[in-house]
This record gives C-alpha cells, sequence and structure tokens, in this order.
C-alpha cells in the first residue's frame, strides 16, 4: 500500500515556516478550511499534504479502535491515511462542518470495508463480516466491564442480535485466515502431513466387494480362469495348457466372462437405485 501519510509527505519549508500548527481547536478548524480551500480552490497539492500530515493523529487513533484484532497497526493507520485523503478530496466546502468531523466517518468505513474485503481467506456475507465487526468491539468492552471474557449470551444481548446469529459470527472468524500446509504443528512434522490422504486401496476394497458378489454368475470353470489370470498372473496360453483348451477359447472364455460380470454389477447397481 502507498504510503501515504504514516511518515509525512514532503512538504515545501515555506509552508512549514509561514504555517505553524494551531494550538486550539477553533484554530485548528479554520486552518483545515484554509488548506481546504486552498487545494479545492487553487489546486495547491502542498496544502493537501499539509492537511493530510496533520491530520496523521486522527488517523492514529481512528485506526488503534481496531488494534488487535489480526491485523498489523502499521497497516491499518496506511488504510485510516487512505480514508483521509478521500475525505479531503470528498468534501463540500459549501457546509458548515469541521473537516475533522466530516473525515471520522468516512475513515472508519475505509477500515471496516478494508476488514470485510481484503482479510476474508474465505468470502462469507457481508452482513456477517459486519456483525464480527461489533461483536470484536463489543467483546472488547464486555471484557473491561467483567474482567473476563463475554459468553455468547452476554454479547448477544449486548450487540441486541439473535444468540445463534453471534454464534455463527464467532464461528466465522476462523475465515479470516486460510492455514499453510507447510505451518509447523510439532517439532518435525507440518499440517499438510498431518492431514489424510486418499487410501488407493478403499477403492480397491470396494471393487472386490461388487466382485465377490457377482461372482455367483459364473460356472466353476470361469471363475478359476479369472483366477488363473487376474490372481495367478498366468498368460492365456500356460491357461489353456491347464485346462486342456486352445488359447483363443480361453481369450474368449475370458472375455465372455468379464461381460457376465460388468452386467450383474450394473444390474445390481439399479437395483439400489431404484431402492434408493
Amino acid at each position: 500500500m502507498q504510503d501515504v501519510c504514516a511518515d509525512g509527505p514532503v512538504l515545501d519549508p515555506r509552508v512549514r515556516e509561514t504555517e505553524s500548527e494551531p494550538a486550539t481547536p477553533a484554530e485548528r478548524a479554520d486552518r483545515e478550511r484554509v488548506l481546504l480551500r486552498r487545494y479545492h480552490v487553487h489546486g495547491d497539492t502542498r496544502a493537501r499534504d499539509v492537511l493530510a500530515e496533520e491530520m496523521l493523529p486522527l488517523a492514529r487513533a481512528l485506526a488503534g479502535r481496531y488494534a488487535g484484532r489480526g491485523e498489523p497497526l502499521d497497516d491499518l493507520v496506511q488504510v485510516a491515511c487512505v480514508g483521509i485523503m478521500k475525505a479531503i478530496e470528498g468534501f463540500d466546502l459549501s457546509r458548515d462542518v469541521r473537516f475533522s468531523s466530516y473525515a471520522t466517518p468516512t475513515v472508519l468505513g475505509e477500515i471496516k470495508r478494508y476488514f470485510r474485503d481484503k482479510t476474508w481467506a474465505v468470502r462469507v456475507p457481508r452482513g456477517t463480516q459486519e456483525l464480527q465487526l461489533q461483536v470484536a468491539k463489543a467483546r472488547d468492552t464486555l471484557t473491561n466491564e467483567l474482567g473476563r471474557s463475554p459468553t455468547v449470551h452476554e454479547l448477544s444481548k449486548a450487540i441486541d442480535a439473535p444468540f445463534d446469529d453471534i454464534l455463527s459470527t464467532i464461528q466465522s472468524a476462523d475465515a479470516r485466515r486460510a492455514r499453510s500446509f507447510d505451518e509447523p504443528v510439532g517439532e518435525d512434522s507440518t499440517l499438510g502431513e498431518s492431514l489424510g490422504f486418499n487410501d488407493p486401496e478403499l477403492g480397491r476394497a470396494e471393487i472386490r466387494v461388487l466382485i465377490d458378489g457377482a461372482l455367483d454368475v459364473l460356472t466353476d470353470r470361469d471363475r478359476e480362469i479369472l483366477r488363473l489370470r487376474f490372481e495367478e498372473d498366468l498368460t492365456q496360453t500356460e491357461i489353456s495348457r491347464q485346462i486342456g483348451v486352445s488359447q483363443m477359447q480361453v481369450s474368449r472364455l475370458i472375455r465372455q466372462a468379464l461381460a457376465r460380470l460388468r452386467m450383474n454389477i450394473e444390474r445390481s447397481d439399479r437395483k439400489v437405485i431404484d431402492a434408493a
């Protein structure tokens, strides 16, 4: 993110010399309006930069409200500075309102939008994201008041939201971060190594069950030929010598036996589907 005010813009020395920062709120409000007029009426970008720098304490204070919620404070300050710049651009000189009062909701909106749109690894509904911010704020407040972490019922009462919504919002907080498979979970292992994987034997076991149930349609000789071919791994020529028929007959018998097995398995699958 571009650094718009965290370290302060590079200012013309003449601005610093001729315009010291005022001390009283009224003087600061007058100075804000003077700088805004210089920028909006005369296009003086130096005045805009001075105002952005002088609004840095406000940006830091507003960003500090959201500290400790999983995002670095420096990043939140930068987001707040973006809000300050947007407020400067959007300020209407004809309105009788102090700039800092106008900028505050703009900055807060920018921070909330940052949390809503930029910090969720898994997309959840916008209402849930906004409620999550309310829950986090209420949790901080109640923790200070009660001296302990509040219960879900206490949070629900404080926010005036349904218990189930509060509970699902708390659970959705895990969607803010995606865990890496390389994340250590022990001294010598990672998260990826602790996860299961597809076992090919499971698929083979299912196939064996299907075949065992279908073998009844075959004659003893057909079953023996298939056993010699696929279990003993004999060639058709070797099988033909054992059972006393030609290699061509062995090939035909294997094809016919497999076709009967397939038909029987497909017929069994259809019965299961129809029963469901």
